[in-house]
């Protein structure tokens, strides 16, 4: 890395903390730590880290409420998001997807797979791309901007990801499982009703029908 990156990571385990802080400091990354979520957000307002690492379950504010007051500010928009969870249960990782996580790992922590998996997320971030103008729509990447008939639409990150690779070939069905490597990567265990979930809310956001579901295969984009 030219510039060391700034990674916070946010956990009421000291010893998580610790780990955390040596293994990606190892790897060359400037490390931030917080023991819960309010000062989680504190830092991560000084600080502007590229990426966060957050405990879902933490005392004053969980993960997921630190996701969403973040993603809330534009400041935060193209900050990638990771929540570390001991948890199983599936409307909590949804919830999690729906605040705009980028990814998640899973406790115990593996510090091989935790270094591979931030080196994948800032390899994919850095890909360079092109605007992207269908209809009345402009799809800027390197601004992360989705503007409609000059009205800008915010998107979280990874809705944002999965808009711009259907859009980017009109007409083209993508299967789930080419979504789920192109825009998660195949590092990630995410499943169907992570696709749906982000689907679901960028019909919402841009408030134009755009997205077609093709039953039992995937999606395409038509404006």
């Amino acid at each position: 890395m030219d510039k060391a990156r700034k990674v916070l990571i946010a956990d009421d385990e000291p010893d998580i903390l610790e780990i955390v802080k040596y293994n990606l400091s190892a790897e060359g990354y400037e490390v931030i730590t917080a023991k819960d979520g309010a000062e989680a957000i504190d830092k991560a307002k000084q600080s502007r880290p590229d990426l966060i690492i957050l405990d879902v379950m933490m005392p004053r504010k969980t993960g997921v409420e630190v996701c969403a007051h973040l993603r809330a500010q534009p400041a935060f928009h193209e900050t990638l998001i990771v929540f570390l969870t001991a948890l199983s249960d599936e409307p909590a990782h949804l919830r999690g997807l729906e605040t705009g996580a980028d990814d998640y790992i899973s406790k115990p922590i593996s510090p091989q797979l935790l270094v591979s998996r931030v080196n994948a997320l800032f390899r994919r971030s850095k890909k360079s791309q092109k605007v992207i103008n269908v209809g009345d729509m402009e799809i800027d990447p390197e601004k992360f901007l989705v503007t409609i008939a000059g009205s800008e639409v915010v998107l979280a990150k990874k809705e944002f990801e999965l808009l711009y690779l259907l859009a980017g070939k009109p007409g083209r069905v993508f299967l789930r499982n080419e979504i789920l490597s192109q825009v998660w990567g195949n590092e990630v265990i995410v499943g169907d009703r992570t696709i749906d979930v982000h689907i679901r809310k960028i019909r919402q956001k841009l408030g134009v029908d755009c997205i077609t579901t093709v039953k039992g295969v995937g999606y395409k984009f038509e404006l």
